[in-house]
């Protein structure tokens, strides 16, 4: 039997679109510079992976759909670094960084006779991830593994090819060097610390136990025999040096960090080369002021000798380069005594055990309490009251047991036991087959509720300004609120008539709630509480439905048939609107006058060809008008991207009140600043488009 023909234009076509969307990727992960929207690169990949499964054997190498993930595997096989990829030494302290300058010196005069005065050193963020290595043969992705050992890890490669920062064939910068035909580069696989709080919350949702921190959530993901896991999750990468190399040469350190980016390699997302070690440790002091405010975990700068002569002349000792050596960051890890353990009650009746603990400063927090996540943790843990334990804070996780300090454990240490009753209302507590969460099943506890009007005004969800934890506490206690729609008919007079609560709070409260009442429709969706429905899941359904009268109609067939909508969450969207009691919540929101706002693509299709297409936005200081995460959103609605600091390719930078130090940078940068009347008038400009 005659196979069909293949058309050729057929084939020029995929060509063409496996070439665009690995230039979009380039242009996004490895410069920082996006070239088309959301929309278009999923429209384009739709249409790609139509045409390869209407004719499987055009399929291309380095096509972008093969980054989807593989069928799991048994085990993985090992896989060898030729040379090793060796570890590096750490400095805690400048004396210990001044202490291997003069070592690397007295090397270089010992055994070569040569009186290095300074050394010029590159400086990179040490990120908090996993360490891989990639191989690129003829240009094309060839294999990947872990470090391990540093002689040899594992073969992660199809892992590695679900990480988009990856390229699956090198480029050729226009006017630049072509790529070396086999290339072994190594770099830091991470997660940034808003995809990991993601990440989190959509387990949380799911009630599966969150990641203690963005490097293990990194190291679990690439180390998942299922790949098809792997492409889920929202991993970067940061190349930093090469292994074996053949027909190209680096001549220093920030040589090599200025070329990968042009083959398509990501490097460290901020890198400074210095002139002297002063320089070097002003640089880690700077990004050290930063910590808490940078978009990923790091936890030190590694400074190298930037040229490749001398660092090839220092060479190795059996364990550690001698031209290159980490500076550490202090420790965001600290330990404390566990004085109570209490258990808290959450919007969905999961009712959590929580340490309270003798006040510690963690990574520049006080920290009183901590997370034991559930029952079956805290009996892994063997966490008991007067234990001393070792904690962890990560981003905005709340901080967490990491163990128990057992040689420190008091002949008095009491194990707290789970409760049998709800604390909050004293109904039987429920613990399902096959689920990890204790619950209260009483829908109309007083925690439950509570939590759930919290939910409901919180900065992710409909994102009420001045709509705090103690407000919304105070609001319930006196009786003016029990339901969500119940905080839109606030008066001034009632507000004003709580303690602490003055007329001009009131006023701005109320002014809040008013602007509150156009949300984003994924808002609106996540805000109602439905178990399992999380931010992105809520995102997927406004995109898919439109409408939340559309989405409360749809039977579970049609919540399935929408990619990325499981059949335990169709089932529990379709129990939560077949509800009496949900219904009704919904129904006086919109009598309320909540008017939830259709994203873009649901209410006009593909956003590719707006203005903000392409642009990049980063927001600084405090805008009246509107909330930032409302400003963000609309950025987002008509195609543009928002970014956590400022870069030479951003676009745009938004300055409210009381700008901080982006706005210096900016500044520095020449990137346009708009003030919000600027920025109010371009997004003016583009609905009226």
């Amino acid at each position: 039997m005659n196979e069909p023909s293949i058309p050729p234009e057929k084939q020029e076509h995929m060509q063409i679109l496996v070439s665009e969307l690995a230039s979009a990727n380039t242009a996004y992960h490895a410069h920082d510079a996006p070239v088309m929207s959301d929309a278009e690169y999923d429209r384009k990949m739709r249409e790609l992976r139509a045409l390869e499964e209407e004719y499987p054997d055009l399929k291309l190498p380095d096509s972008p759909t093969m980054r989807v993930g593989a069928p799991p595997l048994d085990s993985f096989d090992a896989f060898h670094h030729d040379p090793p990829m060796r570890s590096l030494e750490n400095a805690v302290t400048e004396e210990e960084v001044l202490a291997f300058e003069e070592r690397a010196k007295r090397f270089l005069l010992q055994t070569y006779d040569r009186n290095i005065e300074a050394f010029d050193f590159t400086c990179e963020p040490k990120l908090d991830g996993l360490a891989v290595e990639v191989i690129y043969e003829n240009g094309f992705f060839h294999s990947g593994g872990t470090r391990g050992n540093g002689i040899s890890g594992e073969d992660i490669t199809q892992n590695l090819k679900t990480v988009r920062g990856i390229p699956l064939r090198l480029q050729t910068p226009e006017g630049g060097p072509e790529p070396p035909a086999n290339l072994a580069v190594r770099g830091e696989v991470f997660m940034n610390l808003q995809g990991f709080e993601r990440l989190n919350r959509e387990r949380l949702e799911k009630e599966e136990p969150p990641f203690a921190n963005p490097r293990n959530a990194a190291a679990g993901s690439l180390r998942q025999l299922d790949s098809r896991i792997t492409a889920t999750r929202p991993l970067e990468i940061a190349f930093y040096a090469v292994g074996r190399v053949e027909g190209f040469s680096f001549h220093s350190q920030s040589h090599l960090l200025e070329s990968l980016p042009g083959w398509g390699l990501p490097v460290s997302p901020v890198w400074r080369k210095c002139a002297n070690l002063r320089e070097a440790v002003g640089f880690y002091e700077e990004l050290l002021r930063g910590r808490e405010d940078a978009p990923y975990e790091q936890d030190g700068v590694v400074l190298k000798v930037d040229s490749m002569e001398l660092q090839n002349e220092l060479g190795s000792t059996s364990r550690a380069p001698r031209w290159a050596i980490a500076y550490k960051f202090p420790p965001k890890q600290e330990t404390t005594q566990v004085e109570d353990i209490i258990f808290q009650v959450g919007r969905t009746g999961a009712i959590t055990p929580v340490a309270l603990m003798k006040p510690v400063r963690v990574g520049g927090v006080e920290v009183t309490r901590a997370t034991l996540h559930n029952e079956d943790e805290m009996r892994r843990k063997d966490v008991r009251k007067g234990d001393h334990v070792l904690i962890q804070r990560a981003g905005d996780v709340i901080p967490e047991v990491v163990a128990v300090i057992e040689e420190r454990r008091p002949l008095d240490a009491e194990a707290v036991p789970m409760p049998v009753e709800c604390p909050i209302c004293a109904t039987p507590v429920d613990r399902p087959e096959g689920e990890a969460v204790v619950r209260c099943p009483n829908p109309t506890c007083p925690a439950v509720v509570r939590e759930g009007l919290r939910h409901f005004a919180s900065r992710r969800a409909m994102d009420i300004d001045g709509l705090g934890e103690k407000l919304v506490n105070q609001l319930v206690d006196s009786g003016l609120v029990s339901e969500p729609a119940d905080f839109f008919a606030l008066s001034k007079e009632q507000l004003s008539s709580l303690e602490r609560m003055g007329e001009k709070s009131a006023e701005n409260l109320i002014e809040a709630l008013d602007r509150a009442k156009k949300p984003a429709l994924a808002r609106f969706i996540y805000s109602l509480g439905i178990r399992h429905v999380g931010e992105h899941i809520a995102e997927v359904l406004a995109e898919r439905f439109g409408s939340v009268g559309d989405l409360s109609r749809a039977d579970t067939e049609t919540l399935v048939s929408v990619h990325e909508v499981g059949p335990q969450v169709a089932e529990r969207i379709v129990r939560f609107f077949s509800d009496a009691k949900s219904r009704q919540m919904v129904e006086n929101l919109l009598s309320a006058g909540v008017e939830p706002q259709a994203p873009l693509k649901a209410a006009h299709g593909d956003v590719g060809g707006t203005a903000f297409s392409g642009l990049s936005f980063v927001l600084t200081g405090t805008l009246s008008g509107r909330s930032r995460s409302a400003a963000k959103a609309a950025i987002e609605a008509f195609g543009g991207r928002v970014s956590s600091s400022v870069s030479k390719n951003t676009s745009f930078l938004v300055a409210g009140e009381r700008p901080g130090s982006k706005l210096k940078n900016a500044e520095s940068l020449g990137v346009e600043i708009l003030d919000e009347d600027a920025f109010e008038r371009m997004l003016a400009r583009e609905k009226g488009s």
